[in-house]
């Protein structure tokens, strides 16, 4: 027994960590899932930079969204890359989750009166 015991107690130390980590994380997503959702709706996202904090739940994250050029496809410059990356501590410990998205910044074609 006093052998098993201490083994036991740990393990459901390290359980319950996971399962904070897991939740965090998942805390994480959601707010790198907005700011990205936000920022390409209202096209907030020509700086090349942004950053910020903003509260989900209970927690604190931090957030720094970085504007790039996406240069995998030589035949498409109008590709950007949006980042964005979430920090969090987490007992003492520094995380980071980051989510990314392509833009098309192409303007729109402008439109035409066909009728005349």
């Amino acid at each position: 027994m006093a052998i098993v015991i201490p083994v036991a107690l740990e393990g459901l130390s390290i359980a319950s960590r996971a399962g904070e980590v897991a939740v965090r994380r998942s805390e994480a997503a959601l707010v790198a899932e907005r700011i990205l959702n936000e920022n390409v709706v209202t096209t907030n996202w020509d700086r090349s930079v942004q950053s910020g904090m903003v509260r989900q739940g209970f927690h604190d994250f931090r957030w720094t969204m970085r504007n790039e050029p996406w240069n995998e496809d030589p035949n498409s410059n109008w590709m950007r890359l949006l980042s964005v990356e979430v920090a969090y501590n987490l007992r003492g410990i520094e995380h980071q989750l980051r989510l990314n998205t392509l833009v098309d910044s192409a303007t729109p074609f402008a439109q035409t009166n066909a009728f005349q």
